[in-house]
């Protein structure tokens, strides 16, 4: 139900630091035109911590407005707050989305039973949810023995991992039925070959054609053509985290024309010299021209 290739999109934002949604419809159709399977707005991606509320929940509804049934909608509609988190959920469900992606909440740090129930109280809300683990960035890890419990929950249908391990995808598989999406670029291809179905990307945003050929060729069973593109598409994937996402990609996005490299405190340009790294990289794929 859920395999295949969800594009963590983008905030653009204009010159005047506004959110440019003109902007974000032709990132969007360039994805459904990649030949992706799904977008996620408003994730880490889309710089969701500074964005307010109203933005947000419109960043939601144009994506939705825009896909029009064409692929899923994976809504970022998580919090560390569970009133704050239902409260986004609601609106994504009465906006259309298809999913929730409900990241671990961060900072307060809650134990496993916290987060047994903050995930069971946003599922009750009515629409699916794609847990999202990602301790790196949140503190604190779904532990597989949680993910279990919450895979037999109404509407808790997947798992976005981030974790960085392809042993825990094997763990996950081994015990319980649940859906699991790579939330790492590069480790889209282990990961399936021992279970998971697709990948929440950052590097599709720039490659969604070839990032989505290599799933699908993994999909079907065509490993060595899934092989050969993760080859190609390696650096790439490695040098979109030279800095903190969403930074790089956005400057890639920036260096092909498509947005304005605009970030919002405290996140902001990288170094000259990682910017020409990035570039190299671009145009040794064709993606820009040197």
């Amino acid at each position: 139900m859920w395999q295949g290739v969800y594009t963590a999109i983008v905030t653009p934002f204009d010159r005047n630091g506004a959110v440019d949604y003109e902007r974000l419809k032709d990132l969007i159709e360039m994805q459904i035109e990649g030949g992706v399977d799904g977008i996620v707005p408003v994730g880490t991606t889309g710089e969701s911590p500074t964005l307010d509320f109203k933005e947000h929940e419109r960043v939601i509804e144009v994506t939705v407005e825009t896909c029009h049934g064409r692929v899923k909608v994976m809504a970022g509609t998580g919090a560390n707050s569970t009133a704050e988190a239902v409260e986004l959920t609601r609106h994504a469900l009465q906006a259309g989305a298809d999913a929730s992606l409900q990241v671990t909440p961060y900072y307060n740090k809650p134990s496993q039973e916290g987060l047994r129930r903050h995930f069971e109280s946003v599922a009750e809300v009515g629409l699916p949810v794609v847990l999202y683990n990602v301790p790196g960035r949140t503190g604190r890890e779904i532990a597989v023995e949680t993910v279990a419990r919450l895979a037999g929950v109404p509407n808790i249908v997947a798992l976005k991992e981030a974790g960085g391990s392809v042993d825990r995808v094997s763990r996950i598989v081994r015990a319980c039925d649940i859906e699991v999406l790579s939330g790492d670029d590069s480790l889209t291809l282990p990961m399936m070959a021992v279970g998971a179905v697709g990948v929440v990307s950052v590097a599709s945003n720039v490659a969604p054609r070839p990032v989505a050929e290599m799933v699908h060729a993994a999909l079907e069973g065509r490993w060595e053509d899934a092989r050969r593109t993760h080859r190609r598409l390696h650096r790439l994937f490695g040098d979109l985290f030279i800095d903190t996402n969403p930074i790089p990609v956005k400057a890639a996005l920036a260096m092909m024309g498509r947005i304005e490299e605009v970030y919002r405190l405290p996140l902001c340009e990288m170094s000259a010299e990682k910017k020409a790294h990035l570039r190299e990289c671009l145009s040794e794929l064709g993606l820009i021209r040197q």
